[in-house]
């Protein structure tokens, strides 16, 4: 059976750029993974202040500016706002329960 040459040659260099595409996305997907770690200790310590304070977990106005200044920050980088406010309001939910637990130790 002969093989396409150009075929194969069209096969790898499709490979080869999935591969590079690929590795963008991981080493994107570890950038993420980094800045959320270091997001969630500074509110570990806002929850920490808090507590301190007999300050209440939530925050509806700034969770309000927050998810607008977010919806704009997305509309610029042309990203779905709707998909960064569910992104947003899924950390905030985090946050505050991270924050109720302070709060109770």
């Amino acid at each position: 059976m002969e093989t396409n040459n150009s075929s194969n040659t069209l096969d790898e260099s499709v490979r080869a750029e999935l591969t590079r595409l690929r590795d963008s996305i991981d080493n994107i997907d570890a950038a993420v993974i980094h800045m959320l770690a270091e997001r969630f200790k500074c509110t570990q310590q806002v929850g920490h202040l808090k507590a301190a304070h007999q300050m209440p977990p939530a925050d509806p106005a700034r969770e309000a500016r927050q998810i607008a200044r977010l919806r704009e920050l997305a509309e610029n980088a042309k990203l779905d706002p709707a998909f960064a406010e569910k992104f947003l309001n899924f950390i905030i939910a985090e946050v505050i329960r991270h924050h109720e637990t302070i709060a109770r130790a």
